[in-house]
């Protein structure tokens, strides 16, 4: 059962589904966020439409004509589809994800980590869609250290287990900042209004050496290729001066 098509799913699944079982059906809810409407130009809400109707074409043949998908909100998409609890793709995902039902305890099922190349990468591919963000702002030290942020909320053992897959595909992940509050709110300023899960754990990976895994979203590949060749471009500039 582990195919592209799958792998892919399962990868929007465990970076921002849920799952609600109902007596006889089964509702799975994935959401599609882009924070802002425009991002380096791009208008991110055509993009997602876009792209979207690029993904329910190819997930129909695997879910079927029950699947729903919603653009008119701002800043978020959804598809949605239900199916009796005893069809076979509601089992297969139920067996991989060892029957939690959302995105803030899935972990990656370890028959991701015993496939091939193109399957992991599918799977990652899934989960950057709907968790991967890429903006100017991304930067690290020097105007030409461009990332790709991978952004979890509360799952702590998700970031290992995406980290640990990308160690598999050779893509170095640049760092992780943990949501730590004594990381992201040392002073308490957040805690003492009341807030307690505020902040998103990040893993942080070079713009080029992400293009190994790449969106499936218009403009988050658009924005990958131009800060990926900014990156090269000027980090051969930079060693070409430290030379002389």
């Amino acid at each position: 059962m582990l195919n592209p098509d799958i792998s892919y799913l399962l990868g929007m699944i465990v970076g921002k589904g849920q799952i609600i079982r109902g007596n006889k059906e089964t509702e799975l809810i994935i959401d599609l966020p882009h924070k802002n409407l425009v991002i380096e130009g791009e208008n991110t809400q055509q993009s997602i439409k876009a792209s979207l109707l690029d993904m329910v074409w190819r997930l129909k043949s695997l879910i079927g004509a029950d699947m729903n998908w919603d653009t008119t909100k701002p800043n978020v998409a959804h598809i949605t589809f239900s199916k009796p609890n005893g069809d076979y793709l509601i089992r297969t995902i139920n067996n991989y994800l060892k029957n939690e039902t959302t995105w803030r305890d899935f972990r990656i099922p370890k028959e991701i980590f015993n496939a091939s190349t193109d399957i992991k990468k599918e799977f990652l591919r899934g989960l950057a869609d709907v968790t991967g963000h890429i903006r100017k702002s991304n930067i690290a030290w020097k105007d030409f250290e461009y990332r790709v942020y991978v952004e979890i909320m509360t799952n702590w053992e998700s970031c290992i287990d995406i980290s640990n897959l990308l160690k598999d595909l050779d893509v170095p992940v640049q760092t992780i900042r943990f949501a730590h509050p004594n990381i992201v709110d040392p002073t308490l300023k957040f805690y003492n209004k009341g807030m307690r899960n505020y902040k998103e754990h990040q893993i942080k990976i070079w713009a080029e050496e992400f293009e190994k895994i790449g969106f499936n979203i218009e403009h988050k590949n658009k924005l990958l290729k131009k800060f990926a060749d900014l990156n090269r471009k000027n980090w051969e500039k930079y060693a070409s001066q430290t030379k002389k």
